[in-house]
C-alpha cells in the first residue's frame, strides 16, 4: 500500500548498535537514543509491524535533508537502518539515535510532534501471603479468586530462571485464548505457569529477537516474578532462614509472562516501552515493573507514556516508588493512572542480640544465622574512635592496617561500601565479628544480608549506645546471640527508610505513592534458589499479584477501579493498633505511607470505588502541559483549547490533597464521584476528619443506592479557620453497616 501523507502522533527508536557514522548532520554531532513522538493521518490504520515500520521510516527518509549522506546511499535505505523499534500499542511512534541538531532540524517538519532522550532506569532492590490475609481461613482471598488462575502478569526485569519450582506448573491450566506471546527460551522451558519469555535487551530489529536470552543473570527478575505469582513450594528458605511450610506468590495460578528489559542495573527506557508495547499486544492483564528512573514531566517518560496506554487498553499498571527515602520529594513512577507502590516491613525478622559487657541487650537483625556458634564475650572495638579516621570507621578497603582487631568483634558504620565488602575488611584484618550501625536516615530501619562473619545490624540509635559504652568503658566486650526467625515483630508494618517519599515533583496535587506493601526482607526465586532481599522493588510485586487477583474477581473492573479498591480499603495501624510508623519510630506521614497498607480480604470487596476512564485524565493533563504534550502521552488527537481543564486535586481520585493559601478565608471545594459495586441496597455516612486550623464539609453527608454500578456525587469543601502553616492530614470515611471506604487527605497551609 502506498504510504500516507503523516499527519497525528507515533513514536520511533535507533539503537547504538545501529550507528551508521556517516550520518552526522553539521558535522560531528553526537548520536543519542531519542524517543520521537510524530503525526498520523486518523483514518490510515495498519494491520502489521512491517507497514509501521515503513511508515516510520518513510517519515524519517522525508528528514534525511537534515543528515549528510554519502553519494551512493539511499536516504531510505539508512533511515531504515537508524529504526529498531516501531511501536503502535503504548504510543504512536519510533525511538532512534539522532544528533541534537538533527533533532532541532526534525522539529521544524510537520509531521514532527516531540522528542526526548530515552532515560535509563535500574532495578529497585513467602511468609507476606499469610502476613497479608491472602490465606486465612476465615475469609479466604485464594478461595474466592482460583488463586487468579487464568490471569496474566507481565514482569518487565532483568529476566528469568527457568526450571525453577517457583515456575513450576503442576496442576496449571493452558494459558487463556486471548494469550498471543512467545517464549524465546528452549522448547521445555516455559509450561502454563512460564507461558511468555522475551528480550529487549540487544534487540535486532532484523530478526526483530534480541541477541539477549530471557534468562536471568542477576535474580532479581526471578524474584519479583515469583513474588507476584511465584507457585508453591515446599521448604523455602535462604542460608537455613525464613524457612516457611509452603512459599508461593500472591496469585499462585496466574500466569507469568516475562519482558528481559534489564541487563547489568541499567534498564533502557526505549527498551521498556518496546517491552509495554508487546506485553498489550500478547493480552497480559497486569504490567509489574519493578524499577526505577529519574522523574521526569509525563510527556518525557517512558513509563507514564506506555502505562497510559495499557490502561486505556485495561491492562493494570503496577510500579515501584523508588529506593531513594526517606527524602522528601523523591517518588517516581507518580503518573496517576499508574499504581505507585511504597514499601513496609512485615511481622518477621531474623533476630541477632547485641550483649554488651555491661549487661545491655540491643535488638539487631542477620541473615546469616550461625548454629553451631557458642556465645562468647569477645573485645569490642569501633576503628573509628581507635584511629579517628572516617575510612576507619566504614570499615573501607585497607582502613584497618596498622589497627588491632584480631579476634575482636567490630563497629563499622553502614555506608561508603558494600556490607560484603565491610565482611571481607574485617575478616582479612583478623576481626571474629562484626556490628554493623545503621547511619542517621535509616534509623530503626535494619535489614538483613548473608555474611561470613557473626554479624549483626543494629539500629542508629542503639549504635550511639554501643559506641558510647566503648569509649566509657577500659576494656569493652561484647556477643552476638542468634534467635533465627522471630515472628510477631511488634510494630508491623512499618515503613522501610529507603520507600520514596511524596510529594510527587511532577505532579504534587496527587499523593504519591499510593500504597505500601511489604518491601523489607522478603523471601523470593533467585538465579540458584532462595533468597531474602528489599526495595520497593518487592512491594511493587505484592500489589501486581494482588490486582491480579481483584482482577479475577471482577473481571470487568476498569484498571482505575481496581486501584481504587486497593487504597481505599488499606488500613494505617499496626499490630498494636497503633499508628504505622516511619524509621524513626514516628507515626510516617501520607507522602511515606499513601493511603496506607493493602488489605487484600477488604480489596476485595471495597463498597465503593471512585473510577476513572482514560478521557478523564485529559482535562488534567491540559492543566499540565500544552496541547502538543498531551498528544504525545494519550496518543492520539487532542485539542485542550476546546477542554476545561481542571487542576489535580479535582482529578476522581481515591486521595485528596488540597492546597490552602494564607490568610486567605476563601473555601476550597471537589467534586468527588463513587460508583456502587457492594450490596445493591446500601447506605453510607460521611465522616470527615480534619486538624485544627481547617474545617471541612460533605454534601451530601449520605449515599444511598438501590442497585450496583450506580455512581453518586458529592463534593468537600475546605476553609482555613486559623493562620498556621505546614502540612497536615486527615482524613474522609464513607462508613455503611458493611464497609469504611477512606480517602485520605493532604493539606498544604501556605
Amino acid at each position: 500500500m502506498a504510504l500516507p501523507k503523516p499527519f497525528v502522533p507515533l513514536l520511533l527508536c535507533l539503537s547504538a548498535s545501529f550507528l551508521i557514522s556517516c550520518l552526522h548532520v553539521y558535522g560531528s554531532d553526537e548520536l543519542t537514543v531519542y524517543i520521537v513522538h510524530v503525526k498520523r493521518p486518523e483514518d490510515v490504520t495498519f494491520s502489521v509491524t512491517e507497514q509501521w515500520s515503513d511508515w516510520y521510516s518513510s517519515l524519517l527518509n522525508s528528514a534525511s535533508e537534515a543528515f549528510e549522506l554519502a553519494p551512493e546511499e539511499d536516504a531510505f535505505n539508512v533511515a531504515a537502518s537508524r529504526i529498531v523499534y516501531s511501536y503502535r500499542n503504548v504510543i504512536t511512534g519510533f525511538c532512534a539515535r539522532l544528533g541534537q541538531r538533527e533533532v532541532e532540524a526534525m522539529s521544524k517538519l510537520d509531521w514532527f510532534l516531540h522528542a526526548y532522550p530515552s532515560p535509563v532506569y535500574h532495578p529497585l532492590t513467602t511468609h507476606t501471603p499469610e502476613f497479608l490475609g491472602l490465606s486465612q481461613p476465615s475469609h479466604s482471598v485464594w478461595n474466592a479468586t482460583n488463586m487468579g488462575e487464568g490471569i496474566i502478569i507481565g514482569i518487565l526485569d532483568t529476566g528469568i530462571t527457568p526450571g525453577h519450582p517457583s515456575f513450576d506448573d503442576d496442576g496449571m491450566p493452558p494459558p487463556p485464548a486471548k494469550w498471543k506471546g512467545r517464549c524465546d527460551l528452549n522448547a521445555s522451558a516455559c509450561n502454563n505457569k512460564l507461558i511468555g519469555a522475551r528480550s529487549f535487551v540487544n534487540y535486532d530489529k532484523v530478526t526483530r529477537r534480541s541477541t539477549v536470552t530471557p534468562v536471568d543473570d542477576e535474580g532479581h527478575g526471578s524474584h519479583t516474578a515469583s513474588t507476584a505469582a511465584g507457585a508453591f513450594v515446599t521448604n523455602a528458605s535462604a542460608y537455613g532462614n525464613a524457612r516457611v511450610v509452603t512459599a508461593s506468590g500472591m496469585a499462585p495460578r496466574a500466569h507469568v509472562a516475562v519482558y528481559k528489559v534489564c541487563n547489568e542495573d541499567a534498564c533502557h527506557g526505549y527498551d521498556i516501552l518496546a517491552a509495554m508495547d508487546a506485553a498489550v499486544d500478547d493480552g497480559v492483564d497486569v504490567i509489574s515493573l519493578s524499577l526505577g528512573g529519574p522523574s521526569a514531566p509525563f510527556h518525557s517518560n517512558p513509563v507514564a507514556q506506555g502505562g497510559f496506554k495499557a490502561v486505556n487498553k485495561g491492562v493494570f499498571v503496577s510500579c515501584s516508588a523508588g529506593n531513594t527515602g526517606p527524602n522528601r520529594g523523591t517518588v517516581t513512577n507518580d503518573a496517576p493512572w499508574l499504581l505507585t507502590v511504597g514499601a513496609s516491613t512485615t511481622d518477621r525478622s531474623f533476630s541477632s542480640i547485641v550483649k554488651l559487657g555491661d549487661g545491655q541487650e540491643l535488638d539487631g537483625e542477620s541473615l546469616s544465622q550461625p548454629r553451631d556458634l557458642e556465645p562468647e564475650m569477645l573485645p569490642l572495638v569501633y576503628p573509628g574512635h581507635t584511629t579517628g579516621n572516617k575510612n576507619s570507621s566504614f570499615c573501607l578497603s585497607g582502613s584497618l592496617d596498622g589497627v588491632d582487631v584480631h579476634g575482636k568483634i567490630v563497629v563499622c558504620d553502614d555506608g561508603g561500601n558494600g556490607r560484603a565488602e565491610k565482611d571481607d575488611v574485617v575478616k582479612s584484618a583478623g576481626g571474629s565479628g562484626m556490628i554493623i550501625v545503621n547511619n542517621p536516615d535509616f534509623a530503626y530501619s535494619t535489614l538483613v544480608e548473608p555474611h561470613v562473619l557473626r554479624t549483626s545490624n543494629v539500629p542508629y540509635a542503639d549504635g550511639l549506645k554501643i559506641k558510647a559504652y566503648i569509649s566509657t568503658t577500659s576494656a569493652p566486650t561484647a556477643t552476638i546471640v542468634f534467635k533465627g526467625t522471630v515472628m510477631h515483630k511488634p510494630h508491623s508494618p512499618a515503613m522501610a527508610s529507603f520507600s520514596s517519599r511524596g510529594p510527587s515533583q511532577i505532579t504534587p496535587g496527587i499523593l504519591k505513592p499510593d500504597i505500601t506493601g511489604p518491601g523489607v526482607n522478603i523471601l523470593a526465586a533467585w538465579t540458584s534458589a532462595f533468597e531474602v532481599f528489599s526495595g520497593t522493588s518487592m512491594s511493587c510485586p505484592h500489589l501486581s499479584g494482588i490486582a491480579a487477583l481483584i482482577k479475577k474477581a471482577h473481571p470487568h473492573w476498569s484498571p482505575a477501579a481496581i486501584k481504587s479498591a486497593i487504597m481505599t480499603t488499606a488500613y494505617a495501624i499496626d499490630i498494636n493498633r497503633g499508628p504505622i510508623l516511619d524509621e524513626r519510630h514516628v507515626p510516617a506521614d501520607l507522602f511515606a505511607v499513601g493511603a496506607g497498607h493493602v488489605d487484600p480480604p477488604k480489596a476485595m470487596d471495597p463498597g465503593l470505588v471512585y473510577d476513572l476512564t482514560p478521557q478523564d485524565y485529559i482535562p488534567y493533563l491540559c492543566g499540565l502541559y500544552a496541547n502538543y504534550h498531551v498528544r504525545a502521552i494519550v496518543g492520539g488527537p487532542v485539542n485542550c483549547s476546546s477542554v476545561k481543564s481542571i487542576s489535580e486535586a479535582e482529578l476522581n481520585y481515591p486521595s485528596i490533597s488540597v492546597k490552602l493559601p494564607a490568610n486567605h478565608s476563601t473555601p476550597v471545594s471537589y467534586t468527588r464521584t463513587v460508583t456502587n459495586v457492594g450490596e445493591p441496597r446500601s447506605t453510607y455516612r460521611a465522616m470527615v476528619d480534619v486538624p485544627e486550623g481547617v474545617s471541612a464539609r460533605v454534601d451530601p453527608t449520605t449515599l444511598s443506592f438501590e442497585k450496583v454500578d450506580v455512581m453518586k456525587s458529592f463534593s468537600i469543601t475546605f476553609r482555613r479557620t486559623r493562620s498556621r502553616q505546614g502540612a497536615v492530614e486527615g482524613q474522609l470515611r464513607w462508613v455503611s453497616t458493611k464497609h469504611v471506604v477512606r480517602s485520605p487527605i493532604s493539606i498544604i497551609l501556605e
